[in-house]
């Protein structure tokens, strides 16, 4: 990718990561473009959550390094890294809403946790975030009382209610029909707008990527082999690009 006139919010570098005998990522180098959103492609499997978990201090290497703003996070104790992740949110690819708390509640832990707001203040900011994504009507619902495509909005809401830098979505659209997964996909960009922040998105849907995506960076194989705009990722001569892009059975990738 050109690094020209590119700010650069979040690095790994040559990062490696077994679990047990398996190597999910090896040698992977991967940057995060201030101000986009990036998302990020490849086979089932292959590693892509790995990487937000990674770029979260949920996951650390075991060769290489993370860095967030320029501070190398494998090295951090858990206070310092705790104040890195106050900049950065994971939304989960379930949602991961607590069903005995009203999704007002929900999207309010992390100002709880990281505030010293008052209740009135944290209501007001709550009620802010669930509006952003379309949702200031079930403020007082149970997550139970929502349809997937709402769930998924609530956990959007959390996360980006502490105003993150970067935000990190994994498999925002994974199960959804075809009309939510447009709802979700607009729901992003206009979030980024709101926040004027960053994201990294994990998923499958190929023209929802390319409706939000500033940069696409393919994994295969444990690293990216691929990260470039959006367009010149789409017209791509790499043949396990254009493999993967055409949903063929013919090519490099082994079926």
């Amino acid at each position: 990718m050109n690094q020209d006139a590119r700010k650069v919010i979040a690095r790994i570098d040559n990062a490696t990561l077994a679990f047990g005998d398996k190597v999910v990522l090896k040698n992977l180098s991967f940057d995060v473009a201030e101000g986009a959103i990036t998302c990020v492609i490849g086979l089932s499997g292959a590693g892509k959550s790995t990487i937000l978990r990674l770029l979260d201090g949920l996951l650390l290497p075991s060769e290489g390094h993370v860095y967030v703003r320029g501070e190398d996070i494998c090295h951090m104790n858990e206070e310092q890294l705790n104040r890195v992740r106050q900049k950065i949110s994971l939304s989960f690819q379930f949602s991961a809403l607590l069903d005995s708390l009203t999704v007002g509640e929900n999207v309010a832990l992390p100002l709880r946790e990281h505030t010293k707001l008052s209740e009135a203040e944290i209501r007001k900011t709550v009620l802010d975030a669930l509006d952003s994504v379309g949702l200031a009507h079930t403020y007082d619902n149970l997550p139970n009382e929502l349809s997937g495509g709402m769930l998924k909005r609530a956990g959007f809401a959390r996360a980006i209610v502490t105003r993150p830098d970067l935000v990190l979505y994994d498999e925002p659209t994974t199960g959804l029909d075809p009309i939510v997964t447009n709802l979700i996909t607009d729901t992003i960009l206009k979030l980024r707008q709101k926040l004027h922040g960053t994201a990294v998105v994990i998923s499958h849907d190929l023209p929802s990527i390319f409706a939000m995506a500033d940069y696409i960076a393919m994994l295969f194989e444990g690293a990216i082999i691929a990260c470039d705009t959006a367009e010149s990722i789409r017209s791509s001569t790499n043949p396990i690009v254009q493999q993967f892009l055409q949903g063929s059975e013919v090519g490099p990738i082994p079926i």
